[in-house]
C-alpha cells in the first residue's frame, strides 16, 4: 500500500495514506521531500513551500489559505490552514455539462410493485403516530402483534416514533405532515396504520390532506380518543394490514426504478478519495440506466456549490440550486449563527480542516450526472436522474429526509463509522479497511480497497452487484439490529 496519495495534479498537498513518522521521506513528482512533523492517516502533507495567505490545493481547488509559511514536508491542519469562505456570494450560470460513459446494463432488481405504481424493495408493516404522545401505545401494539402473530413472512414491523404533531406552527407544522404523509405514502410499507391522539394539532383530517390517494386496504387510521381500548383496536387493525400484505410477492423491476439517497457522515480524510468517488460512480451508473439519485446536506456543499452549479441542465435548475444555497445560508444567519462552522471534531481528527474541503469530497457522491431537479424539504421526487435536495447536515435528519423524498435506500459512506439507520435501508461504506475490519457489525461495504490495489471498475462492479442483492431483500447490518428512525427537521418556535 502506497503512504500518500496526490488527488490532482496542480495540488499543492498530498494526503497520507497511513500514519507517516516525523523524518521520513517521500517522493512525489520526482522530487524527494521530508517530512518535518508526523502525519496521521487522512491528513495533508505540504509539497513545496507555500507562504502566508497563499491558498492550500486539494481536489484541483483552493480549500483555504495558510495561516503562516509553511515548509515542504509540514503537517497543514487547523493549525495553519483557514477557510477562504465568508459572506454571500453571487453566482452565475456557466454551464459545463458532462456525457456519462455508462451503458444501459439490463440489470434487474427484485421489488415490490404497489398498487399506484410505485415500486418498494421492502415489505414492511408499520404504525405511523400523527403525535408523539401515542408513541408509547404504538410500541405497546407492535409488541402484542409480535407476540400474537409472530409473523415471518414480512420484511419487518415497526413503529416510526418522533415528538412532534403538536405544538407547533408554521412550516415546522406543515413540514411534520408532508413528511408523515410521505413515510405513510412510501413504497417499502406493505401496510400502514396512522395512529393519532384526538387533540393535536396534527388532525388525522389534515393529514389526509397531504397523504392524497391511497388504498384503504392498505393504509388505515385510528384515533385513540376515540376508541375504549386503543391497544386492543390499533391491534386488530394491524391484523387486518398484515393479512393485506403478507402475501406480496417480488418481482423483475428494471433498474431504473431504483431510488438512491447520498449520504456521509463521520468523514475523514479519505472519504473524498475512496467511498464518496464509489458512491460518485455508481450514481453515474444508475443515472445511466434512467435510475435516480438524490444528494442533499446543503451546508455541505458550501465551497463546492459552484461545481453543481455548472451542471444544472437549465436556467430553471441553475436558479433553484441558487436558491438552494443562499436559503440555508439565511438560515443561519436569522439565527445570528456562522455559516461556515463546520467540520465536526470528528472530521477534523480524521484530517478535513475546512469547510471546502469537506465540502469538495462530500459532494462527489454525485458524481459528474447533469443536475435535473433541486427539491424542498420532504417533496417527492418527480424527476428521473440526479436531485438535490434542501436538507441539513445531521445524519438521522438528512437519511430520513431522502426517505421522505421517495428514496427506497441510502448510500451511507463514514470514515469513522456509525450504527444507526433511517426508516429506509441505510447502507454504510467505510471510507478505509480499518474501520470495516474494526466495525463489521456497522459497516456493509469497504470502499477502502481503493487505496490498496483495487480499480474503481472492479470495485463498483462488486458494489452495484451487492446494491442488488440489498434492493432484492437482503437486509444490512441496521436492519439486523433494529435501528431504524426518522428525524423530522425543526427550525421554528414550540408553543
Amino acid at each position: 500500500m502506497e503512504q500518500f496519495i496526490k488527488i490532482n495534479p496542480i495540488d499543492n498537498v498530498v494526503i497520507a495514506l497511513q500514519d507517516i513518522p516525523e523524518g521520513t521521506t517521500i517522493k512525489v513528482d520526482g522530487q524527494s521531500i521530508r517530512l518535518i512533523d508526523e502525519v496521521p492517516r487522512g491528513h495533508k502533507i505540504a509539497l513545496n513551500d507555500i507562504a502566508i495567505d497563499e491558498n492550500i490545493v486539494k481536489y484541483g481547488a483552493p480549500i483555504g489559505h495558510a495561516l503562516n509559511n509553511i515548509s515542504a514536508g509540514n503537517h497543514i491542519h487547523i493549525h495553519n490552514l483557514k477557510t477562504n469562505l465568508s459572506g454571500t456570494i453571487e453566482y452565475r450560470f456557466d454551464q459545463k455539462l458532462n456525457e456519462l460513459t455508462h451503458k444501459k446494463s439490463g440489470l434487474t432488481f427484485k421489488g415490490f410493485k404497489r398498487w399506484n405504481g410505485k415500486t418498494g424493495i421492502r415489505n414492511e408493516l408499520w404504525i405511523v403516530p400523527s403525535v408523539g404522545c401515542v408513541n408509547g401505545q404504538a410500541q405497546m401494539i407492535i409488541d402484542r402483534f409480535k407476540q400474537e402473530v409472530a409473523p415471518a413472512d414480512i420484511d419487518a414491523i415497526e413503529v416510526f416514533k418522533h415528538s412532534y404533531g403538536c405544538s407547533q406552527l408554521g412550516n415546522d407544522h406543515v413540514n411534520t405532515q408532508k413528511a408523515l404523509a410521505d413515510v405513510i405514502n412510501h413504497p417499502n410499507a406493505g401496510g400502514v396504520l396512522i395512529m393519532g391522539l384526538g387533540c393535536e394539532n396534527n388532525q388525522i383530517n389534515q393529514l389526509k390532506e397531504h397523504i392524497g390517494d391511497y388504498n384503504p386496504e392498505r393504509v388505515k387510521f385510528m384515533v385513540a380518543q376515540e376508541v375504549e381500548d386503543e391497544i386492543e383496536a390499533g391491534l386488530e387493525l394491524l391484523k387486518e394490514l398484515y393479512e393485506a400484505m403478507h402475501s406480496d410477492k417480488r418481482e423483475d423491476i428494471p433498474l431504473s426504478e431504483l431510488k438512491i439517497g447520498l449520504k456521509c457522515g463521520g468523514s475523514d480524510g479519505l472519504s473524498g478519495i475512496t467511498a464518496n468517488p464509489l458512491v460518485g460512480a455508481f450514481s453515474d451508473f444508475l443515472v445511466a440506466q434512467g435510475g435516480t439519485t438524490i444528494l442533499t446536506e446543503v451546508p455541505e456543499m458550501f465551497g463546492a456549490e459552484t461545481q453543481l452549479m455548472e451542471r444544472a441542465e437549465n436556467s430553471e435548475v441553475f436558479d433553484k440550486t441558487v436558491s438552494l444555497i443562499n436559503d440555508f445560508k439565511d438560515y443561519y444567519l436569522k439565527n445570528e449563527l456562522p455559516v461556515y462552522e463546520n467540520p465536526s471534531p470528528g472530521n477534523k481528527k480524521g484530517g478535513i480542516t475546512t469547510l471546502e474541503d469537506k465540502s469538495l469530497g462530500c459532494t462527489q457522491k454525485g458524481g459528474t450526472a447533469t443536475v435535473v431537479n433541486v427539491l424542498k424539504y420532504a417533496e417527492p421526487l418527480k424527476k428521473n436522474g440526479l436531485n438535490l435536495l434542501s436538507a441539513p447536515g445531521n445524519d438521522l435528519v438528512a437519511a430520513s429526509a431522502l426517505g421522505f423524498s421517495g428514496c427506497q435506500m441510502v448510500l451511507f459512506t463514514t470514515g469513522r463509522g456509525t450504527p444507526f439507520g433511517s426508516f429506509i435501508p441505510t447502507m454504510k461504506i467505510s471510507t478505509n479497511s480499518d474501520l470495516y475490519n474494526h466495525k463489521r457489525n456497522w459497516i456493509d461495504f469497504n470502499a477502502g480497497t481503493l487505496v490498496e490495489g483495487k480499480t474503481m471498475d472492479e470495485l463498483l462492479e462488486a458494489f452495484v452487484d451487492f446494491v442488488i442483492k440489498t434492493a432484492n431483500g437482503e437486509k444490512l447490518n441496521h436492519e439486523k439490529t433494529g435501528f431504524k428512525e426518522i428525524a423530522i427537521f425543526k427550525t421554528g418556535v414550540t408553543l
